[in-house]
């Protein structure tokens, strides 16, 4: 028998690349056969792959490579330690009393969404700027507010972001390289500023924070004579099955277990401490802020290291996705469409009723965890939708365009391997395969709140317009 003759007659095992039905038909026939997604780099733009060819070329490709190896190891020394709270006024670079903060790339008041004028309209009253919702409305409109990105001030501010002069504020220092960052306080209910809404309670709430649980944790903190390392404290909570985005069951029980010895010895008395362990139990997202100043202090370490192709931003104001790349230094943002998030909606909501992907909280992701890190968190699928093999999907699929592995911070159920570390500008467009982010969902008008969690990606054009400007430069 021929070795032509003899192939017919074995078992084939197919893999299948292009036209996916070609593959279906095969597994009708009951032939083993596994598909293989495949597009040409760049989607076959002819600028792209002319960008992606250049900096291939040798002298250029090296000097990324060495750039891109010094950015990752930033990132993976860095050690973020928790060392205070303070309001804004005091501590974040640029901040004023007539400053307001707001998530992802820069926006104007004409063009914000519903959510964040929600935000910025409730902050305005929170402030005494405004004595009501319509009043703040036109002070927002009059030029007399200056707004800028939470991420040009050393902030990070999840979904509106927005922060205004007297909220408390984490410090997070970087004992590594020695840089800072910050971000408010959790609000913990899914009525809140944060989400848009901007009622009496909302604002009630915002008052009793500055006013008691701020100034208490700020106390607490200036007893504790070290800090708390969060590096350290985010590697334990993913062994305890959190993905320190949107899951922070673990991370907020050790915060608050890091912070009880400190709060028990200031001046407060026992009702007002209960009244703020009470106001930390009532949601598992206290922690969640704290992860997020966390991957910016180590992020912010790893921008502006020329040649370098690694993201060290993703973010979004409802209306753009930006993302900011250590090579392009400063505050070069490159933008595109702010995507709609899928996943479950609380009960009496529907899609239509979502507005876009909004806030600073995707810092996570370009970190490392969140939606990188869905297999430590297999409970996330509850939340966001999907299944367990997505979520354990997800964290594998993320090693396709990132550089390495973070050995710091790591994932049990894929046998200890390291969280996947900076997101490569050249990979993403080789390979077609966006990062993923888990995230909240808020409601397109102002004054409702959160209703959903989801999954979404980052525009590809923000990482075309990298691209094609880290080759101009090259």
């Amino acid at each position: 028998m021929s070795r032509i003759q003899e192939l017919f007659n074995e078992q084939l095992n197919v893999i299948n690349v292009g036209i996916e039905s070609f593959s279906e038909d095969l597994k009708q026939q009951n032939t083993p056969v596994s598909h293989l997604q495949w597009a040409p780099p760049g989607g076959g733009n002819q600028e792209l792959i002319a960008a992606l060819d250049k900096l291939e070329e040798a002298g250029i490709a090296e000097k990324i490579e060495a750039a891109n190896a010094e950015a990752v190891q930033r990132i993976i020394q860095s050690q973020p330690i928790l060392i205070g709270f303070d309001q804004a006024i005091n501590v974040v670079p640029g901040m004023t009393k007539t400053t307001i903060l707001h998530a992802g790339p820069p926006i104007t008041w004409d063009k914000m969404n519903g959510p964040m004028k929600g935000a910025v309209t409730g902050a305005l009253v929170f402030e005494g700027l405004a004595s009501d919702l319509v009043e703040a409305a036109e002070l927002a409109a009059s030029g007399e507010i200056t707004f800028s990105p939470c991420h040009e001030h050393n902030c990070v501010g999840s979904m509106a972001g927005v922060t205004s002069a007297s909220m408390y504020m984490h410090i997070v220092e970087n004992k590594t390289y020695g840089n800072i960052a910050y971000t408010n306080l959790s609000e913990q209910m899914s009525k809140i500023l944060r989400m848009g809404a901007n009622d009496e309670s909302v604002i009630e709430r915002l008052v009793w924070m500055r006013d008691l649980f701020g100034p208490m944790l700020r106390d607490a903190m200036k007893l504790h004579p070290e800090g708390i390392d969060l590096r350290l404290m985010l590697a334990q909570a993913l062994h305890m099955g959190d993905e320190c985005h949107n899951r922070n069951v673990a991370g907020t029980t050790l915060l608050i277990q890091a912070l009880t010895p400190y709060i028990i010895q200031t001046d407060y008395t026992v009702q007002q401490q209960k009244e703020v362990f009470d106001f930390v139990l009532s949601s598992d997202y206290f922690s969640g802020p704290t992860w997020m100043a966390m991957a910016k202090c180590a992020l912010d370490a790893a921008h502006g290291i020329e040649h370098s192709t690694i993201v060290t931003t993703m973010a979004r104001n409802g209306v753009e996705f930006g993302i900011r790349v250590s090579g392009a230094e400063g505050n070069t943002w490159f933008t595109g469409p702010a995507q709609k998030v899928v996943g479950p909606m609380f009960a009496g909501y529907k899609p239509e009723d979502a507005g876009l992907d909004i806030g600073d909280s995707a810092i996570t992701e370009t970190y490392g965890v969140g939606g990188f890190a869905m297999a430590t968190a297999p409970a996330i699928v509850a939340l966001v939708g999907g299944t367990v093999d997505d979520a354990i999907g997800y964290s594998t699929k993320m090693k396709e365009i990132t550089t390495a592995e973070n050995p710091n911070v790591t994932i049990p159920m894929l046998d200890f391997m390291g969280i996947p570390s900076g997101i490569d500008v050249r990979k993403v467009i080789q390979s077609g395969v966006l990062p993923i982010i888990n995230t909240a969902i808020a409601h397109k008008d102002a004054g409702i709140g959160m209703i959903g969690a989801g999954i979404t990606h980052p525009p590809m054009e923000s990482f075309e317009k990298a691209l094609l400007e880290l080759a101009q430069r090259a």
